[in-house]
């Protein structure tokens, strides 16, 4: 239990570290153009501060403190209707150093400002994490063995042993690189190197990223041979006869083909009574078993089997172009993928802090972290953006509205459209979070 609180109080304090961060520079990103356009700022939170706050002090004319509640934060812009729902201060004449008073450009300016800081954020970081630490990369030589590709993805063609040397024509950096790219690049045809030597190109169905991400399939991972490692004592496998060096060719008369689709096997079948046909010393060998209470048979892979990623390092200039276009495929395929989540599947996925959270390493590692918070603000940049009342993307949709007549929307509409989008925004909250707390309880 106690190391389970520390794991928990690590992941924790990186989340908490990464999202103050992540959203001090967002509202700075509203609050300076403010200033520069002379508009007054009256509230800079972190966290939002419903009845109290953990700390305030008054600079000027703006109130910066720190809430109780770590949803966010906030700054209030006089003149705006925002998420204070202020409809007394509308009720007013307008006044010169108001929000409302200013050019609609200058105002599509500050709204921007935010998510514009979290998009450029976010490609800086990972330039910098391209020359600190540079970039972990699964090349030909570190799998060995090659790629071990799931159900779905073998009926196009793919065999175990598989080595990947382009998709649509482009060599690849990392062998892995191939599931995104099923996911979110539309792929058409792959060349792959087969185990005996045989190079094909394999045609991609046009909605295969859909039938993959239905699957609940990973698409591929590094194949390691169904030999056994190591048999625990005392478990079903010790009891039967099961031996270390043994090759596992089916259970009950079901192909198994590596330890990947021996695993699958196990989780779906854990209650059932096993024959395993093993292969040793060149002779084919059939053992009967029941899995135990907790549907094991005690048996492992060799644990010296390891993949080690080959970090590959850059120049400072290197960096700049390297950083720029990991951050570019990184919006791109979440983007991409953002598609799914208007699917049972996908909708049943989303996660809320928990979610996030399990981004970040049960150990303090400063590479890991900045990563994370480098995909986390690209995230924010994206989500911000969308036209949803409540967001900055809601208030950009109505001036750009604005901007195109020449007609700014009444107030009323802009409170309504406001409050609709506070309600959906805190129910699909609700319903994130939700599905934390499920997965947590059942495990799913």
């Amino acid at each position: 239990m106690q190391l389970l609180e520390i794991i928990f109080s690590i992941k924790t304090a990186q989340l908490l570290l990464s999202l103050s961060f992540l959203i001090v520079l967002h509202e700075l990103g509203h609050f300076i153009p403010a200033r520069l356009f002379k508009t007054r700022v009256e509230k800079f939170y972190l966290f939002f501060d419903i009845k109290f706050s953990l700390f305030k002090k008054k600079i000027g004319e703006t109130v910066y403190g720190i809430g109780w509640l770590p949803l966010g934060g906030y700054v209030k812009i006089s003149g705006m209707i925002d998420e204070s729902m202020d409809t007394e201060q509308m009720s007013k004449p307008a006044q010169p150093w108001e929000f409302r008073s200013k050019p609609a450009w200058q105002r599509l300016i500050i709204m921007l400002g935010g998510v514009t800081v979290n998009l450029v954020l976010g490609f800086l970081i990972y330039m910098m994490i391209m020359f600190v630490w540079g970039k972990s990369v699964i090349t030909a030589e570190e799998l060995p063995n090659g790629l071990s590709p799931s159900p779905v993805v073998e009926a196009l063609g793919f065999q175990n042993g598989d080595l990947i040397l382009s998709i649509d024509g482009k060599p690849v950096e990392s062998q892995l690189d191939i599931r995104i790219a099923f996911f979110t690049r539309g792929v058409e045809a792959v060349k792959v190197q087969h185990q005996d030597g045989t190079v094909e190109t394999i045609k991609i169905p046009e909605d295969f990223g859909n039938q993959l991400f239905e699957s609940g399939e990973p698409g591929f991972i590094a194949y390691i041979p169904a030999l056994v490692g190591y048999v625990e004592q005392g478990f079903p496998a010790d009891q039967a006869g099961i031996r270390p060096g043994d090759d596992i060719k089916s259970i009950n008369e079901t192909p198994i083909t590596s330890w990947s689709s021996f695993l699958t096997y196990m989780q779906s079948n854990s209650k059932d009574s096993l024959t395993l046909e093993v292969l040793r010393d060149q002779e084919l060998m059939r053992f009967k078993m029941m899995p135990n209470q907790e549907g094991k048979i005690g048996v492992g892979v060799d644990q010296q089997i390891s993949i080690e990623p080959k970090t590959i390092h850059y120049s400072f200039s290197e960096s700049i172009t390297e950083g720029f276009q990991y951050g570019y495929w990184t919006l791109h395929d979440y983007v991409a993928q953002f598609k799914y989540i208007f699917t049972k599947k996908g909708a049943s996925q989303l996660g809320g802090f928990g979610t996030i959270g399990s981004l970040f390493p049960s150990e303090w590692d400063w590479r890991a972290f900045w990563d994370r918070t480098a995909f986390i603000s690209i995230i924010l940049a994206f989500m911000n953006v969308l036209p949803i009342p409540a967001l900055d993307g809601g208030h950009v949709m109505f001036l750009t509205y604005e901007l195109l007549t020449g007609r700014k929307p009444h107030d009323k509409v802009l409170e309504y459209a406001q409050m609709i989008g506070i309600f959906l925004l805190l129910g699909l909250f609700i319903y994130a979070n939700a599905n934390d707390v499920y997965r947590f309880v059942f495990g799913a």
